[in-house]
């Protein structure tokens, strides 16, 4: 029996987990669709996920920020360093815009209603200049007490820095403190990832339970909303490709073709799709940025790393259309303020969670904290994130290829005479490399 039981489990933990997600996506709605009303008895299932995504945010927070930061010096947050950080930032502050223009135009969520009594927490929206004002903590303990994660991030961000920059000036013994804090960071960090992936996979059960109670209330109407936060979310990444990496980077900045660029960059662009891993995809992409876009070495081996691990276009402005999705499913609209808030929690929240298992799921669950929304969003977009996360990947690496080229021509490292800027490409080596 016990080896029945094992073999079982041996035979269930070798299907994919995006696989049993995707099936417990779509079993949950048949089940809430045939059963009605009554299959709300394990709706406690759904609750106990959420409690587990509550309890993983603040550590994750923390341990990741701290930890990113260990990469910086003073002489890489010079010249280049700055361009690229400023590019970054921005490209991901517009992606979250473009994701909120988009959201407010489809308005996902309309149809549905979550299970449960939810309202927007705090009740008191705050104005713009409390907005920015409450980036800073008063007490940082306090801050983690109350999830206020925008002030967590904030802190987080500035203890790092802070570390970096001692690592660099301060005495032998002193460094000596300095690494054993940033290995503890770091080992809580792959601490956080273990207990990350076993959350999602009780996630498996949780998603079932919370769209079978959702299903059973709402009936088949809901599936029509579920199309519509697809349709919102590709439709902006589109948009953003285009107007943002295609116009105003290429274009612009350039002055190249952003034809050339992107069939440059398409190599990457469909091993990003394919692996939905930004970190997969890097040895395609630093290929291509040699071979194909003509970067020197000296800028992309700085530059594209640096965006696998901050720069986080996609998932950011998934972040703007899943808030509004959530903000809709309660009757409620996000103020401009909070719409700000969105964008600053994305922003910050993007440079320490990309290399996270999940990371999306992860980020949106920082945001809907800080607005006080409903986690139970994150089990309803759960089982449709395959398809949205390999968008997600494509426009974070199309992402990072424009902004190292920009950054390339702004420091004359860059041949816009030659590879693909002339139509040449090189033919590379697509090898699938899942996270």
């Amino acid at each position: 029996m016990a080896q029945e039981k094992q073999s079982f489990l041996h035979s269930y933990f070798k299907i994919p987990f995006i696989q049993r997600m995707a099936v417990a996506f779509v079993l949950g709605i048949i089940a809430g669709l045939i059963v009605g009303e009554p299959i709300t008895v394990i709706q406690p299932i759904g609750t106990m996920f959420l409690r587990l995504l509550q309890m993983v945010v603040i550590p994750i927070v923390i341990f990741t920020l701290i930890t990113a930061m260990k990469k910086l010096t003073p002489n890489q947050l010079g010249r280049v360093g700055g361009q690229t950080l400023v590019l970054y930032i921005a490209t991901t502050a517009v992606a979250i815009i473009i994701g909120l223009i988009m959201a407010n135009i489809f308005s996902p969520g309309t149809g549905l209603t979550l299970p449960g009594d939810f309202t927007m927490d705090p009740a008191e929206v705050p104005n713009m200049i409390d907005v920015f004002l409450n980036i800073v903590p008063s007490n940082v303990f306090n801050a983690m007490a109350q999830a206020q994660i925008l002030q967590v991030l904030t802190f987080a961000i500035i203890f790092g820095i802070g570390l970096a920059f001692l690592r660099e000036t301060a005495s032998d013994e002193i460094k000596k403190g300095v690494d054993v804090l940033f290995l503890m960071t770091e080992t809580a960090s792959e601490v956080m990832f273990k207990i990350v992936r076993g959350v999602m996979e009780f996630g498996v059960f949780g998603v079932f339970a919370l769209l079978a109670t959702t299903f059973g209330n709402t009936g088949p109407e809901a599936l029509v909303d579920f199309g519509v936060l697809i349709l919102a979310f590709v439709l902006g990444v589109l948009i953003h490709m285009a107007l943002v990496y295609g116009l105003v980077l290429n274009v612009v900045f350039l002055k190249a073709s952003p034809l050339r660029f992107f069939n440059g960059a398409k190599d990457a662009l469909l091993t990003a799709f394919a692996t939905r891993s930004s970190a997969g995809t890097l040895p395609i992409t630093m290929k291509v940025a040699e071979d194909n876009l003509k970067i020197d070495e000296s800028v992309y081996s700085f530059t594209l790393p640096l965006g696998a691990t901050i720069n986080m276009d996609g998932t950011a402005m998934y972040q703007g259309v899943a808030a509004v999705f959530a903000a809709n499913l309660i009757g409620e609209s996000l103020t401009l303020a909070q719409q700000v808030t969105i964008v600053t929690t994305a922003v910050l929240a993007s440079i320490g969670t990309a290399g996270v298992p999940g990371a999306g799921l992860i980020m949106l669950s920082m945001v809907l904290t800080q607005l006080g929304l409903p986690l139970g969003v994150v089990a309803f977009v759960a089982g449709v994130d395959p398809i949205l996360d390999a968008f997600r990947t494509m426009n974070n690496i199309a992402g990072d290829l424009s902004v190292t080229s920009v950054v390339a021509k702004w420091n004359n490292k860059i041949d816009l005479n030659a590879g693909a800027w002339v139509g040449k490409t090189e033919k590379t080596l697509v090898k699938k490399d899942k996270k």
